[in-house]
């Protein structure tokens, strides 16, 4: 099986923009998260059967977003673009709001 990264242009733009504060957060964590692992890794997970609520995930607080963004990050089969260990975001299409 081979992981999809066929979003439209629109959720693209979007998650650029949660790389973009999953970096930021990384760095106050002080770690690092590269921008490229994050892109694909928000990609992989909402083009692989976990589609993401975009924009809510973007605007959500710091605990929800951390939780949905890393869990993903610690919880994502790169080889098929699956999650993992039962690990369900918050911020998922099918999923409750937080």
């Amino acid at each position: 099986m081979t992981v999809r990264f066929d979003a439209t242009k629109e959720d693209y733009a979007l998650i650029e923009e949660i790389a973009n504060r999953a970096i930021k957060a990384a760095i106050s964590g002080g770690w690092v998260y590269e921008g490229s692992n994050a892109r694909m890794d928000l990609t992989a997970c909402h083009c692989n059967g976990n589609p993401l609520r975009l924009l809510d995930l973007l605007n959500a607080d710091d605990f929800n977003f951390s939780h949905d963004v890393f869990g993903i990050q610690r919880n994502l089969d790169r080889k098929t673009g699956k999650l993992l260990n039962h690990f369900s975001p918050r911020y998922s299409k099918k999923g409750l709001n937080p």
